[in-house]
């Protein structure tokens, strides 16, 4: 899908693929909590069937909930920081510090 934009006004190509991809990172956690849910759903429905007396669904509902819980997080809150543009400081640091020992030389 294109986004539709005024030919007058400038348009950012990179800021729209940025923006493009946060947004389809956005829908793959989505899909991966709704397939979180419908799973363990159907392993508690399995477990108090035909196991009632020995509880066990917590144990892959807890497990699958820690890879949920960093994969949340990487979409909504480190992605900023700990993505591309924390690579992008670090690699501007290292030739910003390489430039200053040239320097000195």
């Amino acid at each position: 899908m294109e986004l539709k934009h005024n030919p007058q006004e400038s348009f950012d190509h990179e800021a729209y693929k940025k923006a493009k991809q946060q947004v389809a990172a956005i829908r793959g956690f989505y899909i991966h909590f709704l397939v979180y849910l419908l799973v363990n759903v159907f392993f508690l429905v399995v477990n108090l069937k035909y196991a009632p007396h020995h509880l066990w669904f917590f144990w892959p509902t807890f497990g699958w909930g820690i890879g949920l819980l960093f994969h949340g997080l990487s979409v909504f809150s480190f992605s900023s920081s700990w993505g591309k543009a924390w690579e992008e400081r670090k690699i501007r640091a290292f030739m910003e510090k390489e430039k200053q020992q040239q320097k000195r030389f």
